[in-house]
């Protein structure tokens, strides 16, 4: 694995000659960022060694390399879940790559289901904490020391300073945004009435499919981690609506301008 990941890397590092700023990744109806970037090369996945591929509607293929704000990032448009089948490992390979090409900064985004009863559809909110629920650690195994320890330090796993940037840029634009708890679930369903008020119940705020094992591989490897959500449907015992994917595309696509005056603000502010 980690001479996979070595290989990875320095075919990257071979275009784009450079160490990024941020590593930034595009999730469901969130594309629409990647208009944002003043592209130097853009990779398909497919011409990547050892790089899966994204088999979810809403979720690009490529890596794109470019400048925002003046900063250098590396985004990622699509990205991978352990409900499309994939392990673990495969999942969060291309955060093991990041790390290796000097990226110390992760920006994700995500759409998620809300369980507050303060949100609406279209909100935003912006990642305090998670718990994971999924049922496979990304760190299980043998540990691969050169990476990170083997015990890993989750006491902030969504770095408060970028927090607190994003909330003051959000506050500056008139922007409203929530702060909280993301719980990670398998999926690929959406959850029932009942999983909802579970997801509640234990201190939830938002539930979705991805970004927890994205997450604690990167604390695995020293990064800081930013995450923003988009609350694409709302859900608990006393609500039944039914939810679709394209659905949540459309209400991710509403909030998507936001979304973007917060990333941008935060890449522009933030000492990287």
């Amino acid at each position: 694995m980690l001479e996979k990941i070595k290989e990875t890397a320095a075919f990257i590092q071979n275009i784009i000659q450079d160490t990024p700023d941020y590593a930034i990744v595009l999730g469901s109806g969130l594309g629409k960022l990647q208009d944002e970037v003043e592209a130097l090369h853009t990779i398909e996945y497919s011409e990547i060694p050892n790089f899966p591929q994204t088999t979810v509607v809403g979720h690009g293929g490529k890596l794109i390399y470019g400048i925002i704000e003046g900063k250098k990032v590396l985004m990622m448009s699509g990205r991978f879940h352990y409900y499309e089948g994939y392990p673990m490992e495969t999942v969060t390979f291309p955060f093991r790559v990041f790390h290796l090409l000097g990226i110390k900064n992760l920006i994700l985004s995500n759409a998620s289901g809300g369980v507050n009863p303060n949100f609406e559809v279209g909100d935003i909110m912006i990642l305090k904490d998670h718990i994971n629920m999924m049922p496979e650690h990304p760190l299980r195994g043998k540990n691969i020391d050169e990476l990170g320890p083997r015990f890993v330090d989750m006491s902030e796993p969504y770095n408060r300073a970028m927090i607190a940037t994003a909330k003051r840029i959000a506050e500056e634009q008139q922007i409203k945004v929530h702060e909280g708890v993301y719980v990670g679930l398998q999926g690929p369903t959406f959850e029932t009435p009942s999983e909802y008020g579970l997801v509640r119940y234990i201190g939830g705020d938002a539930v979705g499919m991805s970004t927890v094992p994205e997450v604690i591989v990167a604390k695995h490897m020293g990064m800081n981690c930013f995450c923003v959500s988009i609350i694409t449907d709302l859900g608990g015992p006393e609500i039944a609506f039914s939810v679709s994917h394209e659905e949540v595309l459309n209400a991710a696509n509403k909030a998507m301008p936001n979304v973007i005056k917060i990333v941008k603000g935060l890449i522009k502010e933030h000492q990287a």
